[in-house]
């Protein structure tokens, strides 16, 4: 008899920060497990013919598990208190109630040969609320909100920093979350969620655990970034795929439609992730990655219909990464005022942004490159930074989220490549350490950054698993 033995790769989840097309509700993680396929005649199923191959025998449904896992041992560097343990408690009783429902339905709970996962919290966006002194992260890796004192830095002999308060767990509608606002009149807190619930959730100043939203709006899938022109009270917000922006009443709930939209052909959109507003000057920035494809209508200010489906077949294509600029209340198919674009930019993966008004500037979380990107907001075409800000002695690595401070003139940067936050004065360039940081793991801690595994494959003669994200 031949006995071929097989690993069988798959995924609890389906994200890092933007690009997934399938997910399920669970911590990012590739499961491993192991089993023997036997292909020969000698005890195979009667009515299957050998092939020398390895054969699908049989398909056995999953066990429907809510978010599970046990959240990192938060050792407090200063707070004695650690907030996580209500957290860690309420996700394991969800875990024993899914795994005893399955029981009863005679699904075979088969535990997994090892697990790849990251335990840590990751820091995929960052705001700040000076008006009560705090930092607010969005953890994109355990599904969480992270809020800190604006001054807490970890010691370098701390494990990490404990949070005053995490908002967390199954009735918080909080999975995949990436953009984060802070209304600067009442505390509320405004989490986009990117892949799975197509739903933005907002939360008092005061909410935490595992909490419903105080509010919830219905958004098109793949929603990325948010700005607010609170002036207007309105409130922008990028869509990935088709690339639109979509502008609602800052107040917006339920089933809502916007106000307006923008997408079409002509817009220049290409997988637009971040999004600042200059209400001064009245110009919208959008960061690209430069994926993009036709529109089959051409564009308009409205959302595509249900039946919209995908982009026109065949028509996908990439371009550049850029900063595309636009009249603060566009809609439609409109041409950008001025584009940001070209070698000398060194955009790469610009992921969010953040205007400041007072200065005249724009600061993008230049993924690709591990770098703060700042332009003045006059710029266009194949334009060098002001400045930039890298290298070793920053900290910074596969930066998201950035957000200036204008009130106490710093710089605050989330990193999802080493668990970490990191701020800065306002004006720093090069590679300047930061005067503070926040970390939620040990120094040195490697992210693993499985967050959107789209597929796993094993490459034989490296012997290595292959998780593309």
């Amino acid at each position: 008899m031949m006995a071929i033995k097989e690993e069988v790769l798959m995924t609890q989840v389906d994200r890092r920060r933007n690009r997934s097309r399938w997910s399920v509700a669970a911590l990012g993680a590739v499961v491993i497990l192991s089993g023997v396929l036997c292909a020969s005649r000698e005890g195979s199923d009667p009515g299957r013919k050998p092939t020398g191959y390895p054969q699908l025998v049989s398909v056995e449904p999953l066990p429907e598990t809510a978010i599970g896992g046990e959240l990192c041992a938060l050792v407090p560097a200063p707070s004695p208190v650690l907030l996580a343990a209500a957290l860690r408690q309420e996700r394991s009783t969800i875990q024993s109630t899914s795994a005893a429902a399955a029981d009863r339905r005679g699904v075979l709970n088969r535990p997994p040969l090892r697990v790849i996962r990251d335990p840590y919290p990751t820091y995929s966006a960052v705001a700040v609320d000076p008006k009560n002194n705090e930092i607010v992260l969005q953890d994109e890796n355990l599904f969480q909100l992270m809020v800190y004192d604006r001054l807490t830095n970890t010691p370098a002999s701390a494990r990490l920093s404990e949070p005053k308060r995490i908002i967390g767990g199954h009735d918080t509608k909080v999975e995949f979350n990436c953009a984060i606002y802070i209304d600067p009149k009442s505390g509320d807190l405004y989490s986009v969620n990117n892949d799975t619930l197509d739903t933005m959730t907002v939360f008092s100043r005061n909410q935490r655990g595992n909490a419903h939203p105080a509010r919830e709006l219905s958004t098109p899938h793949r929603t990325y970034g948010i700005a607010v022109d609170e002036a207007r009270d309105e409130m922008f917000l990028t869509v990935q795929d088709p690339p639109m922006v979509v502008v609602y009443n800052k107040y917006a709930k339920g089933q809502d439609k916007p106000l307006r939209v923008l997408r079409g052909n002509r817009t220049g959109l290409e997988d637009p992730h971040g999004i600042g507003l200059d209400t001064k000057n009245g110009w919208m920035f959008v960061a690209n990655y430069g994926n993009v494809a036709a529109h089959p209508d051409g564009g308009g200010n409205s959302l595509p219909g249900r039946g919209y489906g995908e982009m026109l077949p065949g028509s996908g294509r990439y371009e550049p990464p850029s900063i595309t600029v636009y009249p603060i209340r566009a809609s439609g198919d409109t041409i950008p005022l001025r584009v940001i674009e070209g070698p000398d930019t060194q955009l790469n993966w610009p992921a969010h942004i953040s205007l400041d008004e007072e200065h005249g500037e724009v600061y993008v979380a230049n993924d690709g490159t591990d770098a703060i990107l700042v332009f003045r907001v006059s710029d266009s075409g194949n334009v060098a930074p002001a400045r930039v800000l890298k290298g070793p002695k920053t900290q910074i690595k596969n930066p998201t989220g950035v957000y200036v401070d204008t009130v106490n003139n710093e710089l605050i940067v989330a990193n999802m490549g080493n668990h970490r936050a990191t701020v800065y004065p306002r004006t720093a360039q090069g590679d300047a350490p930061p005067i503070r940081t926040i970390r939620t793991a040990a120094d040195g801690t490697p992210a693993l950054q499985i967050g959107n595994p789209g597929a796993v494959a094993y490459d034989s003669k490296r012997d290595e698993v292959l998780v593309p994200n």
